[in-house]
């Protein structure tokens, strides 16, 4: 076991997946919190506690995906340089970066919200959406700047990752091959995750065919829910590092749990 954890901490790869998952845990969970409570709990300042969580996390993944298809590419197409790039401690300064990153596209926000809304509309009763909450035109704007930017950003890289690794795996090698089909199912993910950047625009479309709360939540389980489904398989299963410990893991926890030691009973 004690093999396993070294892996897991000592590769980039694993680093940024384990932050994936981490941060998707964190999204689903108080997003779900969100759905329950706001149904209890209308008012303003409780909407803003439950809401920021769930839009910062949510612009973490495209960011991790985005790392995660960087450090796909530099592994298959300059291996002899992918120790030197891709160190753990970069990987660390690359995770802070994209926290401090998310951070400052909904932290403005907030202070412009404390500034602008007068006291009583932290009381007043609202559904808890984002646009209900920061209503400011310049956080709208801000917002939809901010997305195009992570937009073009995020498929750029995985365009240019995809393509590179396509031309690699012409030589016919294993691992490029493989690699250009995880970027290529990496891709079909990050184009849900990044459907977060155009979900406000096709609510706003979509809000007179379809009654508002249904397209809130269908919205919510294909743009939040679904695209956290596919990061195990994608980064997990089809990875044989990491199914080969997983196995063995759940293989001996079974073990253990159907087949317990016995106690040795001490002589008298």
């Amino acid at each position: 076991m004690l093999s396993v954890r070294t892996i897991l901490k000592m590769n980039p790869r694993y680093i940024l997946f384990i932050h994936l998952v981490l941060n998707d845990l964190i999204l689903l969970t108080t997003s779900i919190c969100l759905f329950i409570f706001i149904f209890i709990f209308q008012t303003v300042s409780i909407c803003l506690v439950f809401l920021l969580p769930p839009v910062l996390t949510a612009h973490n993944s495209p960011l991790i995906l985005a790392f995660m298809a960087a450090e796909c590419y530099i592994s298959v197409c300059v291996p002899l340089r992918y120790e030197t790039i891709c160190t753990v401690k970069r990987t660390y300064i690359v995770i802070g970066t994209i926290w401090i990153i998310s951070s400052l596209t909904i932290l403005p926000d907030v202070f412009i919200l404390f500034a602008t809304e007068p006291l009583e509309f932290f009381n007043s009763r609202v559904f808890c959406e984002r646009d209900n909450v920061f209503r400011s035109s310049y956080s709208v704007n801000k917002r939809n700047t901010s997305h195009i930017m992570f937009l073009v950003v995020v498929w750029i890289t995985l365009f240019y990752t995809y393509f590179r690794i396509l031309f690699v795996a012409k030589a016919a090698a294993s691992n490029a091959k493989k690699a250009r089909t995880t970027i290529l199912i990496h891709g079909f993910q990050l184009l849900l995750c990044t459907m977060v950047y155009v979900q406000p625009l096709l609510n706003k479309v979509l809000t007179g065919s379809f009654p508002a709360a249904s397209m809130f939540f269908v919205s919510f389980i294909i743009f939040q829910i679904l695209p956290r489904f596919l990061s195990p398989i994608i980064y997990g299963l089809r990875d044989k590092t990491f199914s080969k410990y997983l196995t063995r893991t759940i293989t001996c926890t079974i073990t253990i749990n159907i087949y317990p030691q016995k106690r040795l009973k001490m002589p008298s």
